[in-house]
């Protein structure tokens, strides 16, 4: 569905992201994982592209997705980090412009959208202007405003930001069914315990590298560790998280 070959980002001649090659196929959930600076962030923003390479290609069915930029984005859904919205619109009013942006019938919209919304707990609040909605009704609307046109990729970072209990449960197991039905998705979070659970194939980044590409399973076996979490820490030479807790513990207590 998508492959990333050589994929290279540079800023002053300095790189976030080196060399990384990997591919999402329909059906699968690629989790892309990696500390801050590791060049997670950058690599999604070329794959949604928003940022153009210094170097290799991304192709969409066999297809580079610069030839037609518009057109792969069409096929595309996308949760940004950072929720950018128009405060002034409503919930369904921006759900309606986003439909118009992708030339989507107007019945077909609306539709779509009073579902999602109701789905999603919003409709109560469809007429409400976004600028009153808290983090995580903003995060619904950006699901919604992903999903509306079907598309065949999605793309997730750090989708569960915001999100109550019940909502993140929902969408965990929505993620799951997307992929049984054919989407193909990645799933960027710093949240190790969820992409465990919801992921099938774990793209580890550090300092702009890919240190591990693979089936979860086939990551925790190279690795020889029973967890992600074990398979992070090692990878990506992480703080022994177990003695800082403890040095803080005992800075508290100093005189």
């Amino acid at each position: 569905m998508i492959e990333a070959y050589s994929l290279t980002k540079t800023y002053s001649g300095i790189p976030a992201v080196k060399d990384a090659t990997f591919s999402i196929g329909r059906g699968e959930v690629l989790g892309c994982l990696g500390p801050n600076g590791s060049g997670k962030s950058t690599t999604v923003k070329m794959l949604v592209g928003l940022l153009e390479p210094s170097r290799g290609r991304i192709l969409c069915g066999g297809r580079s997705i610069r030839e037609d930029l518009a057109a792969y984005k069409r096929r595309l859904g996308y949760v940004p980090e950072e929720a950018h919205l128009y405060g002034h619109l409503s919930g369904l009013e921006y759900l309606e412009l986003i439909g118009s942006l992708r030339a989507m019938d107007a019945r077909v919209v609306r539709e779509r959208s009073e579902a999602l919304l109701e789905l999603l707990a919003l409709r109560l609040h469809r007429h409400t202007p976004i600028a009153s909605y808290s983090k995580g009704m903003r995060q619904r609307i950006l699901i919604c405003a992903a999903l509306l046109h079907d598309p065949d990729l999605l793309i997730f970072d750090e989708p569960l930001s915001g999100l109550d209990v019940t909502t993140a449960l929902v969408f965990r197991h929505l993620i799951a069914e997307l992929a049984r039905h054919g989407k193909a998705i990645l799933y960027s979070s710093h949240v190790l315990e969820v992409v465990e659970k919801v992921c099938t194939h774990v793209l580890v980044l550090h300092q702009g590298h890919v240190v591990a590409y693979d089936t979860m399973a086939g990551v925790r076996r190279a690795a020889s560790q029973p967890s992600l979490e074990a398979v992070f820490t090692e990878l990506t030479q992480q703080t022994d998280t177990v003695r800082v807790a403890g040095d803080i513990l005992s800075a508290m207590s100093l005189q």
